[in-house]
C-alpha cells in the first residue's frame, strides 16, 4: 500500500454572507454553476454522488469531469466529500466547515488522502492553489454577483 502525505491542504476565507448562502454557493449544482462550473451535480446527502464539470474553464480552457461521494451534508455547518478529480486511482477528502462570525461566514476548507508519490504530490500543489482559488472566485460571486 502507498504511503499516504502526512500534510493537508488548508484554505480559509471569510465571505460576508450568511453561512446558508455561503454553503449552497458551495454545495449545490446550481451554487458551483453559478460561479465555477457547467452542469454539475450535488446529491447532498450521505452516499450521494458528486459531480463537479468544468467546459472550456480558465485561459488553458480546461474541459472534464471529477466525481465523488458525499459523505457527510450537515447544512449550514459541513460538508464533505471524497473525490477523484485528477487522480481516477485513488479519492481525497475534503472537508468543508462553514462558521458563522459576526462579519458573516469563514469557510474552512481541509483536503487530504494524497498518496506520497511524484504524481500525488503534483496533484496536492495543484489542487492547493485550485481550493485558493476556488474560494476566492466564490467569494466574489457571494459578495458582488462577479461570475466567469
Amino acid at each position: 500500500m502507498t504511503k499516504l502525505i502526512d500534510v493537508e491542504i488548508r484554505q480559509n476565507t471569510l465571505v460576508r454572507a450568511k453561512p446558508e448562502v455561503v454553503y449552497d454557493a458551495m454545495t449545490t449544482g446550481s451554487g458551483l454553476d453559478a460561479w465555477f462550473t457547467v452542469g454539475s451535480e450535488v446529491d447532498a446527502r450521505p452516499g450521494g454522488k458528486i459531480i463537479f464539470r468544468w467546459k472550456r474553464w480558465g485561459p488553458d480552457k480546461y474541459t472534464n469531469d471529477a466525481q465523488g461521494t458525499v459523505v457527510e451534508a450537515k447544512r449550514p455547518e459541513r460538508f464533505v466529500f471524497q473525490w477523484k478529480a485528477d487522480n481516477p486511482s485513488y479519492a481525497t477528502t475534503i472537508e468543508l466547515d462553514f462558521e458563522e462570525v459576526e462579519e458573516g461566514t469563514v469557510v474552512r476548507l481541509r483536503e487530504h488522502g494524497y498518496q506520497d508519490t511524484p504524481s500525488g504530490r503534483a496533484a496536492m500543489l495543484e489542487c492547493a492553489a485550485g481550493w485558493g482559488e476556488a474560494l476566492t472566485l466564490m467569494k466574489y460571486y457571494v459578495e458582488h454577483s462577479v461570475t466567469y
